[in-house]
């Protein structure tokens, strides 16, 4: 998908994506990863999500990587803080209390920027990447994810014909193909989603199956 698409979407504020209050799987499930105070959780994709507010209330360091720097700045703005900011190209890096927001393109991350995360949390990445994409981004994320750090990826399916996304289908197949080879996977829990979404409602859909997986870098 061409990035300027996802620039016209911050530019216009077409951002029915971003959620106005943390998501409840993440509130039920992260606990269960047990991670110490401190540690630092990578945010793929992060847009200007409050799970992020979230995370740093569980005392965690956040690095987020966001295409708009729109967003980015939006975030910060949001908390009514003034991040420093650093070039390391071809990223803009800001940086702010507990969060490090890496503004430019996921694919080009560098495996040091994710060297010392102890976990990983998608809520919006994965299904963001049409089909053609989803297998580069599942060994992207393999290579920014140290050996026995868990993610926690939050998945959507539905009937493809229903609606064009984003945000894509990745049914539960789909999942342990893209990351069975370098993850352990295990869905943690299935529902249906639709009732939650208002922004999938007026799209058309019907139904939803929202899905929790927790994956392990082999």
């Amino acid at each position: 998908m061409d990035p300027q698409f996802w620039h016209e979407r911050w530019q216009r504020a077409d951002i029915g994506f971003h959620q106005k209050a943390t998501n409840d799987l993440l509130v039920k499930h992260w606990p269960g990863l047990c991670l110490p105070a401190g540690s630092r959780v990578f945010v793929p994709l992060c847009g200007k999500s409050l799970d992020m507010v979230w995370l740093a209330a569980q005392g965690h360091e956040v690095i987020g990587n966001e295409l708009s720097e729109l967003a980015v700045d939006s975030f910060f703005a949001d908390l009514s803080r003034r991040p420093g900011e650093e070039h390391i190209e071809p990223f803009k890096l800001k940086r702010a209390g507990p969060y490090e927001l890496w503004c430019g393109d996921f694919f080009a991350m560098p495996e040091a920027a994710t060297r010392r995360i102890r976990a990983v949390y998608d809520r919006a990445a994965l299904v963001a990447m049409p089909r053609v994409l989803q297998p580069r981004y599942a060994a992207k994320l393999a290579a920014l994810t140290p050996a026995g750090v868990p993610v926690m990826l939050v998945a959507l399916d539905y009937d493809p014909s229903a609606m064009e996304g984003p945000p894509f289908p990745v049914g539960r197949e789909e999942v342990n193909m893209l990351f069975g080879r370098d993850f352990r996977v295990q869905l943690a829990e299935a529902r249906e989603g639709i009732a939650r979404s208002d922004h999938l409602r007026k799209r058309g859909l019907k139904h939803v199956e929202e899905a929790v997986y927790l994956l392990e870098r082999r």
